[in-house]
């Protein structure tokens, strides 16, 4: 395996305000925006040319990954003008490929974090001759999710998008977003139109007698596409629970990353990571949270399993819990926000304004 295609062109709608101002790859999960983990791990796999296939806020990702050099990688950049779907989006970057027409190439969505046995994947892949292959994950409740049922030898059988009655709900087996596609097939998929994998590429090819395979991988698997589960997600990095490469320092319960500032009664847990140029005053705590570049949580502030944009501010025993406070915003003192809130960027919440219990 030498290449690989990530799909980084989505708006991020459900992750709104963190995405206001960056894609949602960028947004800093354990220190480095997401999309480097992502980068890391498929480096570590073995993968060596990577193209990114952009739309959202395209302009963000080369000057800050560059070449990808800094990674080991070769990285390429194609910005579609029209979002074209997941399907319409790799056949959009068809050109910038190396691989033959038999050449298996790897495809990862952007807001997946997963520890997937990569090499496993492309094995099952050329092991099995599957015109695609699929990385599929066993959930408790699949009615998010697209169903992807399999004989006793993997094959997968049909695509089941979403399904919400009990008689649909055939298998816990759904499609977990990383793929080895045949290049043949990536060129077959329709030009200059929207395409979705899921609902048009997959269930044609089934429908032609292809070889769809899928591999069941119940390593660790989070959809990063809620502020809830981006937080977690974060925090799992730092904790160690999700595998990275690319986590700027040790793994446990804190992330402090050099140029901030943490006083030292203030007690940091949960996987929290703070960030460059933020800082924590004095008595604050601070469990399971991501704290972005620059933010201040003043003195005597709880935040629990929340996110603090960049620049951002919580003021003095204000209690957070499960918020989302976008770039620039201002918490002031004495507020009590729980799970759901979110603070739009550079809004200003007063002092005491807004609790969710009494103030005695």
């Amino acid at each position: 395996m030498t290449e690989a295609i990530l799909l980084v062109g989505g708006k991020g709608t459900r992750l709104r305000p963190l995405t206001v101002h960056t894609p949602k790859p960028m947004v800093p999960a354990a220190g480095v925006p997401f999309l480097t983990h992502q980068l890391a791990r498929a480096r570590a796999a073995g993968v060596e040319h990577i193209v990114l296939a952009t739309s959202y806020l395209a302009e963000v990702f080369e000057p800050y990954f560059g070449d990808g050099s800094s990674l080991g990688l070769h990285i390429e950049y194609v910005t579609e003008d029209e979002p074209l779907g997941t399907g319409g989006a790799i056949r959009n970057v068809a050109s910038h490929l190396r691989s033959g027409p038999d050449d298996p190439v790897l495809i990862f969505n952007g807001d997946i974090l997963t520890g997937l046995d990569i090499p496993a994947l492309v094995d099952t892949h050329r092991s099995s001759g599957a015109d695609v292959s699929l990385h599929l994950t066993r959930v408790t409740d699949p009615r998010a999710y697209g169903l992807v049922p399999t004989d006793t030898s993997g094959r997968v059988q049909a695509f089941l998008e979403k399904p919400q009655t009990p008689e649909e709900i055939v298998t816990d087996q759904i499609n977990a977003g990383a793929y080895v596609f045949r290049r043949s097939v990536i060129d077959s998929i329709p030009v200059g139109r929207p395409v979705s994998v899921e609902r048009e590429t997959f269930p044609e090819l089934l429908a032609t007698g292809a070889h769809l395979q899928g591999m069941v991988d119940s390593t660790y698997w989070l959809d990063l596409g809620t502020p809830q589960a981006f937080v977690r997600g974060s925090a799992d990095l730092v904790l160690g629970r999700a595998p990275s490469p690319a986590v700027p320092g040790r793994c446990g319960d804190r992330l402090v990353l050099p140029t901030a500032s943490v006083a030292p009664d203030a007690k940091l847990t949960g996987g929290t990571v703070v960030g460059s140029g933020a800082r924590v005053g004095e008595g604050a705590r601070v469990f399971g949270s991501a704290i972005l570049a620059g933010a201040v949580v003043e003195p005597g502030a709880v935040v629990t399993d929340s996110l603090i944009g960049a620049r951002a501010r919580v003021g003095a025993r204000s209690i957070l819990t499960g918020v989302v406070v976008g770039d620039g915003a201002t918490v002031g003192p004495d507020n009590e926000l729980r799970a759901g809130v979110r603070v739009w960027c550079d809004a200003h919440i007063p002092e005491a304004a807004l609790r969710f219990s009494s103030d005695q």
